[in-house]
């Protein structure tokens, strides 16, 4: 595979052995000592092992795999621990969103004063991020988040699994590079939850209002790829396939991810808000979340956006090209990679609801979906999720 290299803003270098560019970016920027941050699935994997002792023919290296499971500031607390000891001029991110976002969250504690919260988005005696960064550089193992391209970090509390965003432009990694080759052993269910975590941002971008014609081409065409690409992904991994088909499948995922994080620049919607709720209450990963909740909300946003639903719909290639008939692929394609149709069968239970619905209603997100959301609708999209069906019509 070629590489290419593109700049949205963030340099990208994108295609197989792309991991093989990192020596020579780090030197370039006169690198001495590189942090390494990943979580601790990764760090046993032997591609992760072969980046660090390639770097180490060149660099002092320091590994921090200490995040496990959605992130948390306690990953953030122990891995600044580890920076600030060390000392190192360049962070690393290899892996999923949590790493990326511990690892963007470490490079801002390594030389910035007081608590991660100091700096939380939006806390109006908010300290400023005034201090010197170290080099960002992602290398993303999943295609989901897209937080390779993004401006913020998304931790939780530790005893309340409260997300909490810090934001600033300086923690968007300077370069990115995007390999295929570094997701081809994800499990199917991490491809699945993963990538349906790219079409929520991507489709609720689309669906957010306001004028943005650059992020709405970008969702479509990201849709696009999503919809012909993650099938074959999954299917890919349970055939153990290494066909190039498979790696540009995994490829157009990458880009599919990438892409959804530039779109939701314009926003995102009550798909978050509900899977956020999810990950607070009951400690959900976050793609699965938005997966399972991402057919009953856009089956709730029909009423307010049912004509940029069939342009969705005939971006995938819908069956039916209509509102209904983006709900209906949606639907479609989590069967299609396994993903469950109620919240039950992932073990979720009824008595959850009134936790759900008021995390929900006070997540931030509901606040650019297409239209309003009241706490009584988040009771209903919920109550639809844990039975599995969409009775009541959108009107």
């Amino acid at each position: 595979m070629t590489l290419n290299n593109y700049n949205f803003p963030t340099h990208v270098v994108s295609g197989a052995g792309a991991r093989h560019e990192l020596t020579p970016m780090l030197k370039s920027h006169g690198v001495t000592k590189v942090l390494l941050v990943t979580d601790k699935g990764v760090a046993t994997l032997p591609f992760f092992g072969d980046i660090a002792e390639t770097l180490k023919r060149d660099f002092a290296v320091e590994v921090y795999s200490g995040i496990e499971g959605n992130p948390l500031i306690s990953h953030v607390t122990a891995g600044t621990e580890t920076a600030k000891g060390f000392g190192g001029d360049a962070v690393v991110a290899v892996g999923g969103g949590a790493a990326m976002d511990v690892a963007k969250c470490i490079a801002l504690m390594q030389h910035h004063p007081g608590q991660l919260l100091d700096y939380e988005d939006g806390k109006p005696d908010a300290r400023p991020v005034d201090q010197v960064l170290p080099l960002i550089i992602a290398l993303p193992t999943t295609a989901g988040t897209g937080s390779e391209v993004g401006r913020s970090a998304v931790v939780s509390e530790d005893a309340t699994h409260i997300k909490r965003i810090i934001f600033d432009p300086k923690l968007l990694p300077v370069h990115v590079l995007m390999d295929p080759e570094l997701t081809l052993g994800l499990p199917a269910t991490i491809t699945a939850w993963t990538g349906m975590d790219a079409c929520s941002h991507l489709s609720e971008a689309f669906l957010a209002p306001g004028y943005h014609p650059q992020c709405d081409g970008i969702a479509l065409e990201g849709l696009r790829l999503m919809s012909q690409a993650l099938p074959k992904c999954v299917t890919g991994v349970m055939n153990h396939e290494t066909s190039k088909t498979y790696v540009d499948a995994r490829h157009d995922m990458l880009n599919a991810a990438m892409m959804g994080a530039v779109a939701f620049q314009k926003g995102l919607g009550a798909v978050h808000s509900c899977a956020h709720a999810l990950s607070t209450v009951c400690d959900l990963h976050h793609g699965l979340a938005n997966a399972l909740m991402i057919p009953y909300v856009m089956h709730f946003n029909l009423r307010f956006a049912e004509g940029r639903m069939k342009t969705m719909a005939e971006a995938v290639n819908a069956a039916e090209k209509s509102g209904p008939g983006w709900v209906g692929w949606l639907q479609t394609m989590n069967k299609m990679v396994g993903i469950p149709s109620s919240l039950p069968e992932q073990g979720i239970e009824a008595r959850h609801l009134d936790a759900l619905v008021e995390v929900a209603i006070h997540d931030p997100c509901h606040q650019t979906n297409p239209g309003p959301v009241t706490a009584e609708n988040f009771k209903d999209i919920f109550q639809q999720a844990f039975a599995g069906t969409m009775e009541r019509a959108a009107t």
